[in-house]
């Protein structure tokens, strides 16, 4: 397999953590977006995928993009480690949470939504993620044990541990989350987490690897 993929995107963290969740080994193609203009926007990176966006992934001799449809791609074809609960309603509130962060919360703090608030994208990027993390907070008091959704790992860890970070970059307070905190702390002591941080990836510039 070959990732293509940004350190600092959160998107493509998601595909590393179930990587790395899944025991798949793959080569790191770097996108950087803020290299070049942005390399997404190169005729040969538009070829990989269309929506000039990272990750993509290539595997089993097709081209996948959108973080959510690998995963599921990962689900199917490599069921170990479960990464959908087999209950249909745990399973519907792990999609839930996913969406709520994956739909409702990370598109409008991107980078290219950011590049057209000018001044105020701090402001608007801590606004939009507080209003979601409000939204998270509640839903994750009913639903999480350890983690998100009960006691195992789910595709919902996948998206909260890299939205998180950028909470933390854009320095949101986090105090009134403790759920969100709490689950985001045990998630970063597993391997799987560690390997894939951004702090850890190839292409992390030497000023910002752990």
């Amino acid at each position: 397999p070959i990732l293509y993929s940004y350190f600092r995107s959160s998107c493509s963290w998601r595909v590393r953590i179930a990587l790395a969740l899944k025991g798949i080994s793959y080569d790191l193609v770097p996108v950087n977006l803020l290299k070049d203009g942005g390399q997404q926007f190169s005729a040969e990176f538009k070829a990989v995928n269309p929506m000039q966006q990272v990750p993509a992934l290539k595997i089993d001799g097709i081209t996948l993009s959108q973080s959510l449809a690998i995963i599921h791609y990962l689900e199917d074809t490599r069921p170990n480690p479960r990464l959908l609960p087999q209950d249909p309603k745990k399973r519907a509130q792990v999609r839930m949470i996913a969406d709520h962060i994956v739909s409702g919360i990370q598109p409008l703090q991107n980078l290219s939504v950011l590049k057209q608030m000018g001044e105020k994208k701090m402001e608007w990027a801590q606004n939009c993620i507080a209003s979601g993390f409000q939204a998270l907070e509640q839903i994750l008091q009913h639903t999480a044990g350890r983690y998100s959704v009960g006691d195992e790992v789910s595709m919902a860890d996948l998206c909260l541990v890299p939205q998180v970070s950028n909470a933390e970059r854009f320095r949101v307070d986090m105090g009134p989350y403790p759920t969100i905190t709490r689950i985001n702390k045990a998630l970063l002591a597993l391997e799987a987490f560690k390997v894939s941080h951004p702090s850890q990836q190839p292409d992390t510039p030497a000023e910002l690897r752990a």
